[in-house]
């Protein structure tokens, strides 16, 4: 294979990385670490580790539902953290507002727990979704609204664009909408054209596809709210809120830059979340409140939304990681995780046993074309059976190689990958007590799942020749078994 910079002209132009890597992750090559999960979770800095250090020796803050001192200053952290995230999306304040959450599930769950769905709406989901994007599903039902998957089409895993149109029909008639027997219904908003959600991934994190970001604009037009995965796409693009406009959009933190973890933050305009009702309310989220009468009064805005007392001593850590991102520069991230992952799939492509059969069989985009740094593939073993995936995560970590297999909680993705027949899945008995590798037997599966590697702002070519040489070495001409291996318990 030739060299990276042959291939892919680009890649000494991000040469400032690995720079980066020598003075902010002296630890990787210290403990020969390949870490290839970038998107599981980014990894943190020393400049972010030292930064928080430093704050937290030198300033104290108390719980922030005060007007105190140390009240204040946690107060001031966090308004100063909204405001960062809102520039780094080049987000109109009067237009959004940051709600802080554990991470992107808690942001998704927000919004359907308090979404309107009614009946004759409906939710919109394409097939290539996370799990914490499909269990909006379950508040759909609940709310007597529709849920329909747009699916997802093997081998590149992209969604039809057309399908997405055919899948959010216009509104035709308002009393369509409207409750049997009522006039609008307490939850109509009196507007027409609000069919429904639609929800989507701007990134696969099954298998890098990229969605195209239009589909908000076009959804909107056809009367739908949209909510906008973005966790497996910010760490390694922008998404700049003045241009695209989703209703909601989710993030975990720690998946752009590894620390703090149990920081997330739903993103919405003001208009949406006024729409939503919340189906209780805490502490922190009231303006008044009664126990003699039942009776009380939300806050008005993002904070309605969140829940007792704020992550107020991690989330200020927010703020630095974005102001390290913009020292760091996201187009030179972006470059090198797309030259790396362009190298990665030509050299997956290539590899062979001694008898000219392939090692690997790759699931989604082969090429660079609307995709992002996430690759799923699987081993083959000399016989060209799937290698089980569970042994392969204990050789690579047995190697000091940090990788992901499974299903990564996208379940639709994964039955595209492996053709699993629709039918057969709905004639499956609905028992809790069947096993996973029970469950994987009836539908006739090689495997679980596959293999996923992802690169980041830390990804150097060392990365890639030292996954190579561990897998030439280790499932070349290789026949494997599954005996031994231990029961699944979840994908």
């Amino acid at each position: 294979m030739p060299p990276i910079h042959l291939t892919h002209p680009e890649y000494p132009f991000t040469a400032r990385l690995d720079h980066l890597r020598s003075t902010d992750y002296p630890h990787l090559d210290a403990a020969d670490h390949v870490y290839l999960d970038y998107t599981g979770a980014g990894l943190a800095s020393r400049s972010q580790h030292l930064a928080h250090e430093a704050r937290v020796s030198h300033t104290l803050y108390g719980n922030p539902h005060s007007v105190n001192p140390t009240s204040a200053a946690a107060t001031h952290a966090v308004e100063a953290t909204r405001a960062r995230i809102l520039a780094h999306f080049n987000a109109c304040p009067d237009e959004y507002a940051v709600v802080f959450t554990a991470n992107a599930t808690g942001a998704a769950r927000l919004v359907g727990e308090s979404y309107p769905f009614r009946r004759a709406g409906r939710l919109v989901l394409t097939g290539d979704n996370h799990n914490s994007i499909n269990g909006l599903r379950e508040f759909a039902r609940a709310g007597k609204a529709r849920t329909v998957y747009v699916p997802v089409k093997a081998p590149d895993l992209r969604v039809d664009g057309a399908d997405v149109v055919a899948a959010l029909p216009r509104r035709k008639r308002l009393r369509d909408f409207l409750m049997p027997g009522c006039g609008a219904g307490p939850e109509h908003d009196g507007r027409p054209g609000r069919n429904g959600l639609f929800a989507y991934p701007a990134q696969s994190n099954f298998s890098g596809v990229r969605h195209p970001l239009a589909w908000v604009e076009m959804a909107q037009g056809r009367g739908y709210d949209v909510l906008l995965d973005a966790a497996a796409y910010l760490p390694t693009a922008m998404l700049d809120l003045s241009v695209v406009k989703p209703e909601f959009v989710c993030v975990s933190w720690y998946k752009l830059f590894g620390y703090p973890t149990g920081v997330g933050c739903l993103i919405a305009k003001r208009e949406a979340l006024d729409r939503l009702k919340r189906p209780w309310f805490s502490g922190g989220t009231i303006q008044a409140v009664s126990v003699g009468a039942p009776w009380h009064r939300m806050v008005k805005g993002g904070e309605a939304f969140e829940d007792g007392t704020l992550n107020f001593q991690s989330i200020p850590d927010v703020h630095v990681g974005l102001d390290w991102l913009a020292t760091v520069g996201m187009p030179v991230i972006e470059t090198r995780v797309r030259c790396l992952t362009g190298w990665f799939l030509d050299r997956l492509k290539e590899m062979r046993h001694s008898d000219g059969s392939p090692m690997i069989t790759i699931y989604g985009p082969t090429d660079l074309k609307m995709r992002g740094g996430t690759v799923a593939f699987n081993f083959l073993d000399a016989t060209g059976k799937v290698v089980d995936e569970r042994l392969v995560a204990f050789e690579s970590a047995a190697a000091m190689i940090s990788l992901r297999t499974g299903c990564f909680c996208n379940p639709g993705a994964g039955e595209s990958a492996f053709n699993v027949d629709p039918n057969i899945l709905r004639s499956l008995p609905r028992d809790e007590a069947i096993t996973l590798d029970a469950f994987i037997a009836r539908l006739r599966l090689p495997s679980a799942g596959a293999i996923r590697v992802s690169f980041g702002v830390a990804s150097n070519t060392r990365d890639v020749d030292k996954f190579f040489g561990f897998a030439e070495k280790t499932y070349k001409d290789r026949v494997t078994t599954s005996l031994g291996l231990p029961f699944r318990d979840s994908c």
